[in-house]
């Protein structure tokens, strides 16, 4: 079965066809994500406003790209939250109207339990193995996940405050360097020393929950207290140790935790997910470390870490599969 997914949770417009849950026949991504950085974060009418205009000629080109059309699709699959609400509402009031006008079955998937999923893409039958830990780690949530199955997904821990990502988006405004933060910082931190300078993450009561914003103040004190000139700039040279040392203690924590829970669960596989799962370093600490403890690591290719719409079609199909069904008053769930 072809399965049309479409994803439009946050600042991109996504359309894919996959077809058997797996093989990606078109993946097509478009990003406002250039109109937000003069504001610094991303701002929802101006992503809800593009993808208004991007849904249509994106949604074609998944079918150009994969040399399918309309009828060929069994199943629509669209993120029905959580995410920003006029975005999703763009995505769910399109597949929707796809959906009654040509008689396919819509399903509502969530956009994190997705990202697990990104990593069953383009491997064949070497897959994940359930049951495993799954880490989701992106801009707006930081998650672990006990999964049983495609539809047996319990939270063992979570963020407090700030997630992981936005934790790197504001620690790059900290240092001057500019938005989205995550791609800058690692650039910056592969010419600094990750030990030069010791952060630490706050600790939390729950052993598998996560908190970011105490080492956001204690990059800010620091940078505060080592500021130099009129200009109050900081070396180059300081901030590149300030951003290895930041990106180090918050992939140790992230890595940490990840390896309780599959201690505490008695799992031998881990999957990681989301926007921050693109980064080379904390694959390369992730994977080498795990290894040593026996778990083995899952991570999906870099273009599907970030938001996609080849995993919500994935995970639409084997959910579609094991019974699951929508009709056209699907809504948008943003929790």
């Amino acid at each position: 079965m072809y399965t049309l997914g479409i994803e439009t949770s946050c600042d991109e417009t996504s359309a894919s066809v996959v077809y058997k849950g797996r093989e990606i026949l078109s993946n097509v991504v478009a990003t406002s994500l250039p109109l937000h950085k003069e504001y610094g974060g991303i701002i929802p009418e101006i992503a809800s406003r593009m993808q208004l205009e991007a849904i249509t000629p994106v949604v074609s080109s998944a079918f150009r790209s994969a040399k399918k059309r309309i009828g060929d699709i069994g199943l629509i699959s669209v993120t029905s939250g959580p995410g920003l609400l006029g975005s999703l509402i763009v995505g769910l009031s399109f597949a929707k109207a796809l959906s009654a006008s040509q008689a396919i079955p819509v399903l509502g998937v969530n956009h994190l339990y997705s990202h697990i999923f990104a990593s069953f893409l383009g491997r064949g039958e070497k897959v994940p193995r359930f049951p495993f830990v799954a880490l989701i780690v992106s801009g707006g949530h930081t998650n672990l996940f006990y999964v049983q199955g495609f539809d047996r997904i319990s939270l063992l821990g979570k963020t407090l405050d700030d997630a992981a990502g936005e934790a790197f988006d504001k620690v790059a405004k900290i240092l001057g360097l500019g938005y989205p933060g995550g791609p800058v910082i690692e650039r910056l931190a592969q010419e600094g020393d990750p030990h030069s300078i010791l952060f630490n993450c706050s600790r939390t009561q729950a052993p598998l929950d996560f908190s970011f914003s105490g080492i956001k103040t204690a990059v800010l004190y620091y940078a505060r207290s080592h500021t130099k000139g009129e200009k109050g700039m900081l070396r180059r040279s300081l901030r590149k140790n300030i951003a290895a040392s930041f990106q180090e203690t918050v992939f140790r924590v992230l890595i940490e935790k990840s390896l309780a829970a599959c201690r505490m669960k008695g799992v031998k596989t881990l999957v990681v997910g989301g926007g921050v799962a693109s980064n080379k370093t904390l694959r390369n600490l992730c994977i080498g470390t795990l290894r040593r403890s026996g778990i083995r690591v899952f991570f999906p290719s870099q273009p599907l870490s970030v938001d996609n719409a080849a995993m919500v079609a994935s995970l639409g199909y084997y959910l579609y599969k094991n019974g699951h069904r929508d009709n056209l008053y699907l809504n948008v769930g943003l929790d």
